[in-house]
């Protein structure tokens, strides 16, 4: 089902979950799968952390956090919120006081872990000024900071482990009336991940966040993220993600809306479709495909390229794209939804065809 008035998918699949808001952002509820990413700036160094937000903004995140690691940045939260156009969460640890100086100062959700943040009443001190301010909390577990006597129960952060503390932060923050939360159980183990997500989907209606947490450098960690989220999402598990990666944030935009559109939950922007060459191929097609993903890398509008390199797939999947090109011997036929247009000298395979793609969206 097409989500209306979006480039949005939704499977039939898709466990509903119930519905909170992160200020303008919707997260449930079977709203569409929300991407997230956080800044690995010094939060209170206002310069570089809007401009990493901005830039976040560019390459399509809804979302943003950002660390709070002490008052100084928890007194800029305001300042932050009051210059960015998406929402704002502050991700909180060990402090609860922080919490609420960041409730103060106008976020948009919160992220605790109650494990870490010690008594149980400093986190039901959290939840009750965020229930006066209508504040979302994610209860976020993670492996690496399980509460002692849960490791020593289960002997390691087994995927039980990690969702019988999330019952326990539940169960502190539903005592005192809060209810607006969502939830999420990383590790960096993708089977453990998985697992973990799989068993309180079915034990709670509560919305996830997923991600595979220190999932690695921008390559390998891609790939772990990928294979995670991509079974959870498959299973219609997930109502908003992030990508975390050891690369610059707004990799982790690209690689979270990269995992959407491979499972057609996301139709927008450049499908690029590209051989993987061989002995056949007669053009540099690794470095024209690299040149026409980076050129189109903005466009926002649900468009398939296909750059093809050699005469056995080349001619049906150019054909089958919006746009593409088949490769000959340093030249290649451009195709436009399904029809040869043109004969291409290999020099000006990457500029005509971007021409071309421009020229499809404005023509509508």
């Amino acid at each position: 089902m097409t989500l209306s008035g979006s480039l949005w998918v939704n499977q039939p699949n898709r466990k509903i979950t119930r519905k909170i808001n992160i200020g303008s952002v919707e997260i449930g509820g079977g709203a569409p799968v929300s991407v997230q990413s956080m800044t690995n700036t010094d939060t209170a160094d206002l310069t570089a952390t809007l401009s990493q937000i901005r830039e976040l903004e560019q390459v399509g995140c809804q979302i943003v956090r950002v660390g709070v690691p002490d008052e100084k940045s928890a007194r800029v939260l305001g300042q932050i919120k009051r210059q960015i156009n998406i929402p704002l969460i502050a991700d909180i640890h060990f402090n609860y006081r922080l919490a609420l100086i960041a409730l103060e100062e106008g976020v948009d959700g919160l992220r605790i872990n109650p494990g870490n943040i010690g008594d149980g009443k400093k986190s039901q001190a959290i939840a009750k000024r965020a229930g006066q301010l209508k504040v979302p909390l994610r209860i976020g577990v993670n492996s690496g900071s399980l509460e002692k006597e849960l490791l020593a129960k289960h002997g390691r952060p087994t995927p039980e482990a990690l969702v019988e503390s999330a019952f326990g932060s539940i169960r502190l923050l539903e005592e005192v009336g809060f209810t607006d939360i969502k939830l999420s159980l990383k590790a960096s183990d993708v089977p453990t991940t998985i697992a973990a997500y799989r068993l309180i989907s079915q034990q709670s209606d509560y919305p996830l966040h997923i991600g595979v947490t220190e999932a690695g450098t921008r390559f390998s960690g891609a790939i772990k993220s990928a294979v995670g989220l991509g079974i959870l999402l498959a299973d219609g598990i997930g109502d908003t993600l992030r990508v975390s990666l050891t690369s610059n944030p707004a990799d982790e935009v690209i690689a979270g809306y990269a995992i959407l559109k491979a499972l057609r939950l996301y139709r927008g922007g450049v499908e690029l479709i590209s051989c993987p060459t061989c002995a056949r191929c007669q053009i540099d097609v690794i470095n024209l495909a690299e040149e026409v993903e980076r050129r189109l890398a903005q466009i926002k509008k649900p468009v398939r390229v296909a750059v093809m390199g050699c005469a056995v797939n080349g001619p049906g999947e150019a054909a089958g794209a919006d746009v593409g090109i088949a490769g000959g011997h340093g030249e290649g036929l451009l195709f436009r939804r399904g029809k040869i247009v043109a004969k291409i000298p290999e020099n000006r395979l990457a500029q005509v065809l971007v021409e071309e793609v421009e020229k499809l969206i404005q023509s509508g």
